[in-house]
């Protein structure tokens, strides 16, 4: 069966979709995917260039995004919330009765918030104040709240002390959130204050599971803060790129990753 002519406005608007999903594309890739010449994707490129949708490179093309630039979590909290909740609810899966878990700051793990009021006897350590007010509404569990400096339009603790008072507790299980995940550079974040106690919650944990949905693969955000060594259990939803599930087992292959 071939496939459906594009028109060349449809087809840059499939580039870019394309390009938000991978860190990078290369032009004999494109040519595969629309059946076209190399010319005519070089002149895609260079039309979305001059509009500024992607930045070009010797061979194909990277998104145009700031590394550094992180959207306010009231912007976040509805893109892609279906698999936000798919990824929390088998989160919630993994958590017992008396666990004592840490739970990141993000918007999926804020999903898995809503989801604890059936678990009994838990202690929860996190440094998100939504998360905590939401816990402290729906749950029994003991909550302790990371103190520190208020990154402001993310209702979320970093600094010192924050970090001093992680480095003070242990717990079972830790459920990281990350802004980007590459397999090259791992799990990156906009903030160095941010991955500094992302590190910190990594290292007192004796399970470390990422929860990380498909839009942030392939991407690579400013800071570093884990590699993919560092994760116990990585949750996927399923929309993630058969390329990327390659690469990953063949670079990981003992990597416990769960697509759900």
């Amino acid at each position: 069966m071939s496939r459906p002519i594009l028109f060349a406005e449809e087809r840059k608007e499939e580039i870019v979709r394309l390009l938000g999903e991978r860190s990078k594309l290369l032009i004999p890739e494109l040519c595969a995917h629309f059946d076209v010449s190399p010319a005519t994707i070089r002149n895609d490129l260079r039309d979305l260039e001059q509009a500024g949708r992607l930045r070009r490179t010797h061979g194909g093309a990277i998104p145009l995004v700031k590394a550094a630039f992180e959207l306010p979590s009231s912007r976040k909290e509805d893109e892609h919330i279906e698999e936000k909740r798919r990824i929390a609810a088998f989160a919630a899966s993994l958590i017992e009765d008396g666990d004592t878990i840490l739970l990141d700051t993000g918007t999926t793990t804020l999903e898995l918030a809503k989801l604890l009021s059936a678990k009994n006897g838990l202690t929860i350590v996190t440094g998100d104040i939504k998360i905590a007010l939401l816990l402290e509404e729906l749950t029994n569990a003991s909550v302790f709240l990371l103190g520190g400096m208020l990154r402001r339009n993310f209702h979320s603790t970093t600094g010192a002390s924050a970090i001093a008072q992680i480095a003070d507790v242990n717990v079972d299980k830790a459920f990281m959130a990350a802004n980007a995940l590459s397999i090259d550079r791992g799990f990156t974040t906009p903030s160095i204050d941010l991955a500094n106690v992302k590190k910190a919650m990594i290292s007192t944990a004796s399970t470390v599971v990422f929860l990380v949905d498909s839009h942030k693969l392939g991407r690579v955000s400013f800071a570093h803060f884990a590699d993919l060594e560092d994760a116990d259990k990585l949750v996927l939803d399923s929309g993630v790129e058969p390329q990327f599930m390659e690469q990953l087992q063949d670079k990981y292959g003992d990597l416990d990753v769960c697509v759900v």
